[in-house]
Formats: C-alpha cells, structure tokens, sequence
C-alpha cells in the first residue's frame, strides 16, 4: 500500500509539472511562516467528526514557534500556480485509534517525535472571478511525502486557503491541507496516519520585469524600454495631452488628439504648424488665414482686406480715375471719361464735313507709276492728312487702297495693298499712332468709275479715308 501510494504521489508531481507553462506578472511567490499538524480529527472514522475540533488548538495542536515552513511557487496562467512546499514540526500530541471501536486516545508527549514535509502543491485562484484586488480565495490539490518519527508515507493533500494582499506584492496566507496516509492503523513511529496541517505566513510575490522602472511590467508595457504613464500603458506622454509620444505628431507641444497630438491655437482646425495665422481663425483654403471680404485673398496678403479686389492686384479694387467704369490699366484715357467701346475715351464726333476734306486730300495722293512709293509732290498732301487726324486722338480709321483694271487683278491687289499700306506707315512715322489706323487693298473690285476712258481709270486709281467705329 505504501509503495502504491508513493507512485501515486510521484505520478501527481509529474502531472503538476508538465501541464502548466510560465505566465504573467511577478510569477514566483515565496511564502514563510508557521505550521500546525493536527492528529486528533484525522484519527476519526466519520468526517463530520474530524471537523468537529478543527480549531481545538489547545488539545491537539502542534506547534512549533517560529519559523516552519517554506512554499516557493511559480504562477503558471489560467489562475493556476504549482509550488513546493518544505516544513517542520515537532509532535508531541499524537492520537491514536482504539482497535475495534471509533474512540480515541490522545498520547502526549509520545517522545517528541519530529515532523518533516516535502509536498507539491497545484492552487487554482479565485481571485480574479471575484474581481478583487485584495482578497485572493483558492483551493490545492496536490501531494507529497510526510516523515513524523520513525514513520514515513507519501500523502495526497487538499484544501482551501486565502490570501490577502495588502500591496501588489505582499500578502498574508492562511491555508489547511488534510493529507490522506493511506494508513489503516495509527501507531507512533509506525504509522503516519491522515491528519490535517495549518500554515499562516507572509507571501512575496516576484520576478515582475520592468525594464523602465515606471511600474508597469514588460508584458503589459506597450513601451517596455521608455519610462511612461498607467493610463497610456506605460508610454510616456512628454506634452501631457493625453497622446503618446509615439503618436504625437507634436510630442513637446501639448494639442489634440484630432490633429495628433498638434496645438490650434485660434481652434480653425488646422495646425498651428500649418497655419499662416494661428492666432486668427481662418479657413483651409486661406491657409487657416481669414479673407474678410472673400475674394480669395487672404486678409494677410490683402492689402484691401475688407474691399474685394482681384489677386492679380493685391486684393485690392483696380484704379479707375475717371470713373468710367474702365480700369485704369485699360484705360486708354484714364483721366478722361469715355465709353467700352472708345477703350475707355471719349466717343469724338468727326464730321461728315471732315471726312469730306480727308478724301477729297486722299484723291491727290499720288504715287509713281505700278509702284507704291510717293510723287514728291504728295508729301504736302500727306501732312495735311496727318494733321487733321491728330485733332482727333481717340479715333479709329482705316486706309483703303483701289486701283483700275489695268494689269493683272493678282497684280492689282498686291499693289492696292502695298499703296494703302505705305500711306499708313507715313502717318504713323509722322506721330499717329499706330493702334488707331489699319490698312486694306481692294484691287479693282470696287471701281467708282468706268475703266473704259482714261479719267474714269484715274477716277479708280483712288486712296479713301474711312472712319473706323
């Protein structure tokens, strides 16, 4: 039976050993403290019985004062732990069984026999069901082998126990085991007999890492190598707003969380970074600038800040100094009232009369014969010309060439145009601006006389002034 018990017990450690791996926070724990072996309610055959004098401490407790016994353990996840636990004892209150009948014999003092314990112990905790942070409930299981006196046996061993943790680390533990024997007799220094062994220790848990030393464990750490905060799990937060440094586009300035950890000092939503007014609301398309008149300059770049205005000028309105409705830069008479259509100048009243007098001296203008340069004789003509239009500045004409039908009409076109042309270059070269004149050739196709005499063709052979409107 001892043998069987012993394998039985071996077989449990193996168990214990092999079904559970390393897990979280301060795995190990060690504990210290006193023990208490009690014979008496362990020599009864009913259990109701054995329990009935659990804490008859005088009668049939053994203690010894001071420190007895020793539990390392590792915790192993799942809320589950495995231990080893040593301790001694000194029984000097020993109970015996009467053969053939269910009373008991309490033998003191049967020669100090000594006690020692080598068991493994496999807690399951009900810590974290209860949600606690103090209280700590558990049930063990496990087994191990027990010497008191001569007398030795492998047991298995069961229980509840409690610990309660004053700080994350250190906890007073209390906890019964009975350990069961296997023995059918109880005879000091024989039989080792079922009996019941109380421990109440202090409880140090360890081997938490925390490599940064800010409280917070590796595992649960997110920035297990820099010192940081609980809340942020254990990143710091440099601008303490709230963002990790990590995450914080800002990490030295504190902001908001919607613009990564970046301050908006005027709250437009853009970044002060980013913001080319950050003391002044404004919008995105502004650069976080306002444009209080909203012609899309910005108030810092407007220098016309509450006057619209185009971008080209600076936000500002173009000049108009004569109120004509026409810019300034537009303007071909900007001191001058005039109309869109003169380009702003006023609309000048030629005369028919005037126009009269242009053609009549535009009928002696003569050139040399086939060719498109002047008779000496012309120059005066074309100075007369060139100075009635300058008594009108803001006027338009058009210089039309006609010839007869002499030659070629090809030949007649090209000489019309030229001819035109030449009386248009003499003017401009004689201060009439060259915007105000354009120049066309007509060839022969529009005669005002016959070409069939010699004056009907001098008739045709003609320079006409028009007015351009």
């Amino acid at each position: 039976m001892k043998h069987l018990n012993k394998f039985f017990v071996v077989a449990l450690i193996f168990v214990g050993m092999t079904a559970y791996s390393q897990d979280n926070n301060n795995p190990w724990a060690i504990s210290f403290g006193a023990n208490a072996v009690d014979t008496k309610v362990a020599a009864d055959l009913e259990f109701s019985e054995r329990t009935s004098e659990l804490f008859n401490v005088k009668d049939h407790w053994n203690i010894l004062p001071s420190v007895s016994y020793v539990t390392v353990s590792k915790n192993v996840g799942n809320n589950f732990s495995i231990g080893l636990t040593g301790s001694v004892n000194k029984i000097t209150k020993f109970v015996t069984k009467v053969e053939g009948t269910q009373n008991t014999h309490m033998v003191t003092n049967p020669g100090d026999l000594g006690y020692y314990g080598a068991d493994l112990i496999v807690k399951y905790s009900f810590m974290e069901m209860l949600k606690s942070k103090t209280l700590d409930p558990y049930l063990h299981l496990g087994g191990g082998y027990t010497w008191m006196g001569d007398a030795s046996a492998g047991t298995t061993n069961f229980g509840p126990g409690l610990n309660i943790w004053f700080a994350e680390n250190v906890g007073l533990t209390l906890q019964s085991t009975f350990k069961n024997s296997y023995e059918d007799s109880r005879v000091p220094n024989v039989d080792l007999g079922d009996h019941f062994q109380h421990f109440v220790g202090i409880t140090f848990k360890f081997g938490g890492k925390d490599t940064d030393n800010d409280g917070i464990y590796d595992k649960d750490d997110s920035c297990p190598e820099v010192a940081g905060l609980k809340e942020l799990n254990g990143c710091p937060d440099t601008d303490a707003d709230g963002i990790t440094d990590a995450d914080d586009a800002c990490p030295e300035i504190a902001g908001l969380k919607e613009l990564n950890g970046c301050p908006d000092a005027d709250g437009d939503g853009i970044t002060d970074a980013d913001d080319a007014c950050p003391e002044v609301k404004g919008s995105k398309m502004m650069k976080g600038c306002p444009d209080t008149d909203g012609d899309g300059v910005a108030d810092n770049l407007d220098k016309c800040p509450t006057v619209t205005g185009p971008k080209a000028n600076n936000g500002c309105p173009w000049t108009d100094t004569d109120g004509d409705g026409i810019a300034d830069k537009d303007d071909k008479c900007p001191k001058v009232k005039g109309t869109v259509a003169n380009n702003g100048c006023p609309e000048e009243e030629v005369s028919q009369e005037t126009m009269e007098k242009l053609n009549e001296y535009a009928k002696t203008i003569l050139f040399d014969s086939g060719r498109s340069s002047f008779q000496q004789k012309t120059h005066s003509v074309l100075l007369s010309i060139t100075g009635i239009l300058k008594e009108y500045p803001n006027t338009n004409f058009s210089i039309e060439g006609h010839t007869d039908s002499d030659g070629s009409e090809a030949s007649n076109q090209t000489l019309s145009e030229n001819r035109a042309a030449a009386v248009k270059d003499y003017l401009v070269e004689n201060g009439i601006s060259a915007t105000r004149l354009t120049s066309a050739g007509f060839g022969e196709s529009n005669p005002k006389d016959t070409n069939k005499t010699r004056a009907g063709k001098a008739n045709n052979r003609r320079v006409e002034v028009k007015l351009v409107k």
